[in-house]
């Protein structure tokens, strides 16, 4: 049957594989057929989901996107990639008075230079095929909208999606593709921290007009769009995935 949006003989890099929207996204590029490469930190997350993965032949590797030291077996074993899926990040609330140099930081080498000098040595060492399509989840916030306390985090995703935008640019020859999803509230362990109850997090989604935050798998969703042939003619984009939070 016809299946634009089928992964069938691709294999895809998923970073951040071992929870979140990175785990959701690798169990989605699973089933619907590619080889799965998940990297990610959390050598115990990291497993559980290959476990989850359908299909045969998915590899898995330990990444921390803050060291470059831990990419060496990543760039040297990794099969030859049709898509990235840039799905690792960490999120920061301090007021602006308030923050310093240390969170900035932590924050852009885990949400900017890890993901973009990641995909870059990808690129370097061969490793990412003519006509590929790289995806990075940035974020609404920054981009479209911002909060109070979160200049941190807003800093490092509005350069996030400049950077993917220019790449689509300089990648265009290569008939590589690049694109980001800009998710809303996603409910995932970043959004549940100690001093967050459950009535806050209800409160706070029915700000949202379809009354709920984003699932990982509405974001996974997305991403299996932007690395499908579905969207081989969409680069240099931003999509959208907030229900319909940015525009009330």
């Amino acid at each position: 049957m016809f299946n634009p949006f089928s992964l069938e003989g691709k294999t895809i890099l998923v970073t951040g594989a071992a929870s979140g929207m990175g785990k959701a996204t690798a169990i989605a590029c699973a089933k619907m057929g590619a080889v799965v490469v998940a990297a990610d930190f959390n050598v115990e997350g990291l497993s559980i989901t290959l476990n989850e993965l359908d299909g045969e032949g998915h590899k898995k590797f330990f990444v921390n996107l803050a060291d470059e030291g831990t990419w060496t077996d990543l760039l040297k074993e990794t099969p030859v990639l049709d898509g990235i899926a840039n799905c690792a990040g960490i999120a920061n609330m301090n007021p602006f008075v308030f923050v310093t140099r240390q969170e900035f930081n932590k924050v852009f080498d885990v949400n900017f230079f890890g993901p973009v000098m990641l995909t870059r040595n990808l690129i370097k060492a061969k490793k990412l095929n003519k006509g590929g399509s790289i995806v990075f989840v940035a974020s609404i916030d920054g981009p479209r909208i911002v909060h109070g306390g979160n200049s941190v985090y807003s800093s490092a995703k509005s350069a996030l999606v400049g950077a993917a935008r220019n790449m689509a640019i300089d990648l265009s020859m290569k008939k590589i593709r690049v694109n980001c999803v800009l998710p809303g509230t996603t409910d995932t362990p970043l959004i549940r921290t100690a001093n967050v109850t459950e009535e806050s997090l209800a409160e706070a989604s029915r700000a949202f007009p379809l009354k709920r935050f984003g699932k990982p798998e509405d974001m996974a969703n997305g991403i299996i769009y932007l690395l499908s042939d579905a969207s081989s003619f969409v680069t240099g984009t931003e999509l959208v995935i907030d229900g319909g939070y940015s525009i009330v």
